[in-house]
Parts: C-alpha cells; sequence; structure tokens
C-alpha cells in the first residue's frame, strides 16, 4: 500500500501537466517505485518498517514529494504512520487540521528555536497536559508525541513556517544535536541545517523510540550512499557500515 509521501507526490503529478525537471545530475532514467533510485541501486530489500509511539506530520512544500531526493520520503518508508500534507498559503487541507486537533496527540513544530517567539520554545518534551490555566493535569499521562516537520528547502521551510497561523498554538521544539549533518544529496549554505529524515530521527530518539531513530539513521545512510553512487556511476555498497548496523541492530 502505497504510504502518505506516495500519495502525496501521485496527487501533485495528477494537478499539472508541466512540472518542473527534478532529477538533476544527468539524464533522467528509470527508477524503483518503491525507493526512487534506479534498479541497479535500488534499497527496498534493505528497507526497515517499524512502529514508535511518536508519530511525524510533513507539512511538504509544492514539488518536494517529487524530487528522487526528498528526505521526508523516507521517513514515510520506515514509519508507516506518517501522514504528510502539501502546503499551500491560501488553504489548508482539512485533514491537517483534524491530525493537529486530535486529543491523542502533543504537535511540536521542529524548528529553530531563533526564529520563534521565546515562550514558545522548548528543547524537551512536555512531561505532562496542562488544564487551561497552564497548570499540569498530574491524572492525565502525557500525549504521544506529533512531531510537525516543515518538508523543503530552507528558504521555503521558513515560509511554511511564517505564514501557516493555525501552527502558532504549538510549541516550537529547537533540536539541540550534538553532530553536525551528514547530508550530501543537496547544497545547503548553512552547514548547520539537517534534513527532514535526520531531523525525525533526532526527534524519535527525544521521544525514547530508539529503535526506530536507529533504524531510520541507518536507512537514511544506505539510500544516501546508493543515491550518491548511482550519481558518479558506481556500483553499490552493499557491505557498507549502514548496511552492517542495520543487519545486527
Amino acid at each position: 500500500m502505497p504510504h502518505a509521501v506516495s500519495r502525496l507526490r501521485a496527487a501533485c503529478l495528477a494537478q499539472s501537466s508541466a512540472l518542473p525537471y527534478l532529477d538533476r545530475g544527468g539524464p533522467r532514467k528509470p527508477r524503483c517505485a518503491g525507493c526512487r533510485l534506479i534498479p541497479s541501486h535500488c534499497c527496498c530489500a534493505l528497507r526497515p518498517v517499524v512502529q514508535a509511539r511518536a508519530a511525524v506530520c510533513l507539512i511538504m512544500a509544492e514539488f518536494e514529494p517529487l524530487k528522487p531526493s526528498n528526505a521526508g520520503w523516507l521517513v514515510a518508508d520506515v514509519l508507516p504512520a506518517t501522514t504528510a500534507f502539501g502546503w499551500s498559503r491560501t488553504s489548508v487541507d482539512p485533514a491537517l487540521l483534524d491530525l493537529l486537533a486530535d486529543p491523542q496527540w502533543q504537535a511540536y513544530v521542529v524548528f529553530p528555536g531563533e526564529f520563534a517567539a521565546p515562550d514558545r520554545v522548548v528543547t524537551a518534551l512536555l512531561t505532562a497536559n496542562a488544564d487551561a490555566d497552564g497548570a499540569a493535569a498530574a491524572a492525565s499521562p502525557p500525549k504521544r508525541p506529533l512531531f510537525v516537520l516543515l518538508d523543503g528547502t530552507w528558504s521555503e521551510a521558513r515560509k511554511i513556517f511564517r505564514k501557516s497561523p493555525y501552527l502558532n498554538r504549538f510549541p516550537v521544539l529547537s533540536l539541540q544535536p550534538a553532530l553536525p549533518s551528514t547530508y550530501r544529496l543537496r547544497r545547503s549554505s548553512h552547514a548547520h541545517h539537517f534534513c527532514t529524515a535526520e531531523v525525525a530521527a533526532l526527534c524519535l530518539a527525544l521521544a525514547g523510540d530508539l529503535p526506530a531513530a536507529q533504524a531510520l539513521s541507518a536507512y537514511f545512510e544506505i539510500f544516501s550512499s546508493r543515491y550518491l553512487r548511482a550519481r558518479q556511476s558506481l556500483p553499490p555498497e552493499p557491505e557498507s557500515a549502514a548496511v552492517h548496523r542495520f543487519s545486527v541492530g
């Protein structure tokens, strides 16, 4: 069954017959429908599927689901409960609003704290629900974390953050990663920026879903290695460190 990003991609393709060319690095080649890599570098057989208490909600910029290098696709590959919605400045999908209003979830907008009002910024998950006056409700267990990730280029993500008023009532989770990003599939002028799959793995680890975080990190490394080697016309490395970690972990 197609996952949320795959369905969003299909919807994007159905809505427009004049789409931008998004497959950089050479002529257009046939790609696996599952992992979006060329058949010789397909990594579908290595894809883990795991469950987690936390969930990820992707709000995706217009053409992001169509890009072969999109890392949000990897999150939906590994975590089948992932949801994905296209972003528009003038409208919002009612299903997204319903998800954000669902009482089982505590939504967090994952974004650098420097761009949010200080009173919205958190660096750890909330430990208890709160009543209307802000007092902790001791009898109620913490809600399940729902990490809202803004999936696009840095300028697109900032635009989504600024121009989505329905997100303003949720805390902004500002991550403090100990290591730099290893993402190499697109150029970025900001070395401290992380791709969507890396951010999702950090969020899962913060929520205590360590097996899911580790599986996503390993699969991200496998996909990245094979994507780059395909771009360079090199054969895949099936015995990479990421494959080993996944096979023994």
